[in-house]
């Protein structure tokens, strides 16, 4: 079960989701792209910036370990 917004218990969860192959090539290459600005214009603030930023990543190393891993 998921935590509801502002609760973070600092524990690791499993997502698993279904892509297409074009969703996967396309969220990997915005995944390369995305820039600071962009994260920190989404956020509240400078921490929750960070953690999208660390989330961001672990997504853009679990496409790049399926092989989508855009140059």
């Amino acid at each position: 079960t998921g935590q509801g917004a502002g609760k973070v218990s600092g524990e690791n969860i499993t997502v698993t989701v279904e892509l297409t192959d074009e969703q996967a090539l396309a969220l990997a290459q915005y995944l390369k792209r995305y820039t600071w600005t962009d994260v920190r214009q989404s956020a509240a603030n400078d921490d929750e910036a960070y953690l999208m930023q660390e989330a961001f990543n672990a997504v853009r190393h679990s496409l790049a370990d399926v092989g989508y891993s855009p140059r």
